[in-house]
């Protein structure tokens, strides 16, 4: 078994409770666009795979992760360099409970979070996600608006300038979109 098959074995109890835009195929989307960053620097790949896979959820599943990563032999400090890479990643975390990335694994695996999926998801993505909460087109529409665009900044600068497309994209449909709600 490889090392991405036992970690999926062990989080998939876990993602697959969650809905299907925050599930495993999420975090595969994210761990692609941590390789894609991660070309250019060096980075630990343990703390990006496993921060990735940890990413949705670190904060419910705390015990269990370090439990896991105990039982493969991970030392203390790698343990909490892997934890802080994946609460790192985490976009809607109040300011108090989210570690500011730090690292250069931190930096990628926040930043890979707001990248993932290309220039057309962040609206793919707010849609489904106000659907499946039960907002209405205008209530997720709103959302988006006040909570989404222009709320977030990568930290690298490859990923900035991706994001600065995803966001204008967003907006520009938004607009047209308003237009005929």
């Amino acid at each position: 078994m490889t090392q991405i098959e036992e970690i999926e074995r062990f989080v998939k109890p876990f993602y697959s409770k969650k809905d299907f835009m925050h599930d495993l195929s999420h975090i595969r989307r994210m761990l692609k666009a941590a390789f894609f960053l991660s070309k250019k620097y060096r980075v630990d790949d343990e703390i990006i795979i496993y921060g990735t896979y940890f990413h949705g959820i670190v904060h419910e599943k705390k015990s269990e992760i370090v439990d896991f990563l105990k039982s493969k032999g991970f030392s203390e400090e790698k343990i909490k360099r892997i934890l802080q890479a994946a609460q790192s990643s985490r976009t809607r975390l109040k300011v108090f409970e989210k570690p500011k990335p730090r690292t250069i694994e931190d930096k990628i695996l926040h930043d890979a979070h707001l990248i993932e999926g290309g220039e057309t998801f962040l609206i793919v993505k707010s849609l489904i996600t106000g659907t499946l909460r039960g907002q209405t087109l205008k209530e997720t529409v709103d959302y988006m608006e006040n909570n989404i665009i222009g709320k977030f900044k990568c930290y690298l600068p490859e990923a900035q300038k991706i994001y600065e497309k995803k966001e204008k994209f967003a907006k520009d449909f938004l607009e047209k979109l308003k237009k005929n709600l």
